[in-house]
């Protein structure tokens, strides 16, 4: 059964045209953008318990053992600082914590490290308000729309910031995330984070891990790096992604479905251009598919990126992708995926074969 027919029931008769992200041009207030730093609705309802270790793979259970414990120790609001702190203590200086009080998961694609992130934000005995959670990107334009220093302000009396998809091929991206958390640290925040081990560098140890401690300048005593080894959970056991529809199929199912969108995927791809990335989570609001015609290789390494946080966001809330064209896994250059972003097209790739096998129901028998 795909996500979106467990998620929402049988898909009813569509009663209008369908919607078209293109017409959409979303404007988000800064506070929507903090309200929404939670897990996304795909990890609404993950635990410890039910992330599922592979017994091949011992370093998935001791994650979950030590996440466990490292959620318990984040009890009470003497952990970490105290909770919120008054607009008077902003300028005191609290004692840098001395034990690492942060977690740094590294490992492939698909081995549940998302999962785990989320089950730690669950965990962790603190009220929503209180945690934290987004990827890299996401914090990243949080302080193009707060601003560095009320960003700092709004994260400090948090117990917890959870950072997905820690990034490290932008310098000045890394440079401020890295100040970012600094302050952080300082005001007594615990810190998680994952990324991705680059493809072909599987074999390599703690590749990911060298380059994310190196990279946060002087935080790394706040680290545990967690190797968590395994083989992409997409892809076990699974079978192979749909091939492309036809344009007509396609359209047929966008006007079946209530609360599909339908967009010419070139012209997708030029309107991505013109909204902030911060905003492509809204621009999906209240999707229930994305059809798209005319599937065909991204012409250039910025509009790759844009549809790689498309992408993501089209992950986190489980929409399903049904498309014509060319598959998915031909969406990149060889010259893109050997390139420095190659670990997001790959990532992109992942996710959107996974929408695609969630989109097969969209198709009338």
């Amino acid at each position: 059964m795909s996500s979106s027919t467990a998620a929402h029931g049988p898909v009813p008769i569509a009663e209008a045209a369908p919607l078209s992200l293109c017409a959409r041009e979303p404007h988000v207030p800064a506070d929507r953008l903090v309200a929404e730093m939670v897990p996304p609705p795909r990890f609404d309802s993950v635990r410890f318990d039910t992330y599922v270790p592979d017994p091949g793979q011992p370093s998935q259970s001791e994650a979950v053992r030590v996440l466990s414990t490292f959620a318990a120790g984040l009890g009470g609001a003497s952990a970490i600082g105290g909770g919120k702190r008054r607009w008077f203590e902003f300028g005191k200086k609290p004692a840098a914590p001395t034990a690492p009080r942060g977690v740094y998961l590294d490992g492939g694609y698909g081995v549940g490290k998302t999962h785990l992130l989320a089950s730690l934000w669950h965990a962790t005995p603190a009220a929503p308000e209180l945690k934290a959670f987004g990827t890299f990107v996401e914090l990243t334009n949080l302080v193009g729309a707060l601003g560095f220093q009320q960003t700092v302000q709004t994260l400090s009396g948090h117990r917890l910031l959870c950072i997905d998809e820690f990034e490290l091929d932008d310098p000045g991206d890394t440079v401020l995330v890295s100040s970012l958390l600094r302050r952080l640290v300082e005001a007594g925040v615990a810190l998680a984070a994952t990324s991705n081990t680059l493809p072909g560098k599987l074999g390599e140890g703690r590749f990911a891990a060298v380059d994310f401690l190196r990279e946060i300048q002087g935080l790394s005593a706040h680290f545990r790096p967690l190797r968590i080894d395994g083989e992409d959970y997409r892809h076990r056991g699974l079978p192979e992604a749909p091939p492309p529809y036809s344009d007509e199929q396609v359209t047929g199912a966008a006007y079946a479905t209530e609360g599909a969108s339908l967009d010419d995927f070139p012209r997708l791809l030029d309107h991505l251009a013109k909204v902030h990335p911060s905003r492509y989570g809204a621009l999906t609001d209240d999707v229930r598919a994305v059809c798209l015609t005319d599937v065909r290789p991204v012409p250039d390494q910025s509009t790759a990126l844009r549809l790689v946080v498309l992408a993501d966001r089209l992950y986190d809330r489980e929409v399903p992708v049904l498309a014509s064209g060319m598959p998915f896994d031909k969406l990149f250059s060889e010259e893109m995926l050997n390139g420095g972003y190659r670990k997001k097209y790959f990532r992109a790739i992942s996710r959107l074969t996974a929408l695609a096998r969630d989109a097969k129901g969209l198709i009338a028998q």
